[in-house]
């Protein structure tokens, strides 16, 4: 795979479904910049390749997919899920996300102000009218607070030190299998759940880990689209403080073959579980974070993509590019990743930066408007005009588990005693 979209950008954003969440929700549909839906079809054909055509997914689609599901539609600078704004700074636009229970107190500690969910916002907005972007960068990483300063302008040749290490994040080298292998997902949400789906159709054995005080948010959202992400999967519930179920965690990754971790490595390393030996052991360790593991930043989608510099903008300013699309961008990229043989000896640390994916699609072009033909949203591209497509799902087969469903007989089968 090469690091320029060998499809037609403008066609794959229009066919991805993503302009139709793109744009203001009384004005036109917008077409991004970049061309994140053509390297999401270039990921889904390695991925075709390497399950030998057993995997034949659009990845451009599913950028859109969960919208499909849950029906959300375009917001301008609010994000579709409504957790997430873009406001302006003094040099700038920032994005925000206010979508964890804490996240207001965070909010307000960062601001300096008591505020609660009704005022949060418009004290945000009062607090950046005099203060940069980077001053906001500074307290939201010290804060933990998801959000991060828009760039101005963002092309490939622009990337910033800390996406570069992570930029080119494109399989090389030959695919593997990945059937019959075992995968242990500690990750939650969109992007880690969606590796290990793709994972699991390739032929994987999926084993979901959760804790009793965390298990995924995603189980409190549309429960189709869960579904699909998680059904034909496996279920355990452990607790790392308790000494038989931490023994039973460290054992169940021995047992695996890939590792999932979509949080920062401090936590999984709270647990005692060392990526370090799971990898010189010949293991595959996927980590997604919101701008790789050298960086103690948290985000969720929409604020990532934003922060990576993919917003579209119109006469009124920037506005959010679909639905967290990190996310999904993310997934592909670490299911491939997963499919690709490593290039040094059989164990492999693939550090997905969720920024970094993004950043890599950005390529100095401009946001397009589609025209309308009375009927229709169209777009030229070099040799049609296309109808922008509506966000479409795919089949839901299957039943996702229940939490723990699943922990005695995995444990069982793995031989496994705690």
């Amino acid at each position: 795979m090469t690091s320029n979209a060998s499809y037609d950008p403008v066609r794959a954003w229009a066919e991805s479904g993503v302009p139709h969440l793109t744009g203001r929700p009384d004005g036109p549909p917008l077409v991004p910049p970049g061309h994140a839906a053509a390297r999401a079809r270039e990921l889904t054909d390695w991925i075709r390749t390497a399950t030998s055509g057993s995997v034949d997914v659009d990845g451009a689609t599913i950028l859109a997919e969960r919208a499909a599901f849950t029906g959300h539609r375009r917001r301008g600078p609010l994000t579709p899920g409504g957790a997430g704004r873009l406001l302006p700074a003094a040099d700038g636009w920032v994005a925000v996300s206010c979508a964890r229970p804490d996240d207001t107190l965070l909010l307000g500690a960062l601001i300096e102000r008591e505020v609660d969910h009704t005022t949060v916002w418009p004290a945000l907005a009062d607090w950046l009218h005099d203060h940069t972007r980077a001053e906001f960068d500074e307290r939201a990483t010290l804060l933990g607070v998801a959000g991060g300063g828009i760039p101005e302008n963002r092309a490939t040749d622009e990337i910033e030190s800390a996406d570069a290490p992570h930029a080119d994040l494109t399989p090389h080298g030959d695919p593997r299998s990945v059937d019959g292998l075992l995968v242990v997902d500690f990750s939650a949400l969109w992007a880690g759940p969606l590796c290990a789906h793709l994972l699991g159709l390739a032929g994987a054995r999926v084993v979901k880990v959760e804790t009793p005080a965390r298990p995924d948010g995603a189980r409190r959202g549309d429960a189709d689209f869960y579904r699909l992400l998680h059904g034909g999967h496996e279920s355990v519930v452990l607790d790392p403080a308790v000494d038989p179920d931490r023994t039973a965690l460290h054992r169940l990754v021995d047992a695996a073959d890939v590792v999932i971790e979509a949080s920062r490595p401090r936590a999984l390393r709270g647990f005692g579980l060392s990526s370090e030996d799971f990898v010189a052991s010949g293991g595959t360790w996927i980590s997604i974070t919101a701008a790789g593991r050298d960086f103690d930043r948290i985000g969720f989608g929409d604020d990532v993509a934003a922060s990576a510099g993919l917003v579209a903008r119109d006469d009124l300013g920037p506005v959010f590019v679909g639905d967290a699309i990190a996310d999904p961008l993310a997934g592909l990229t670490a299911a491939a990743l997963a499919m690709s043989r490593p290039a040094h000896g059989p164990g492999a640390l693939w550090d997905v930066s969720m920024r970094a994916t993004v950043a890599a699609t950005l390529d100095g072009t401009a946001t397009r408007t589609p025209r309308h033909d009375g009927r229709r949203w169209l777009v030229d591209t070099d040799s049609a005009a296309v109808e922008l497509a509506p966000p479409r799902p795919r089949a839901v087969t299957g039943d996702a588990p229940a939490p723990g469903r699943d922990t005695d007989a995995v444990l069982a089968d793995l031989g496994i005693t705690r």
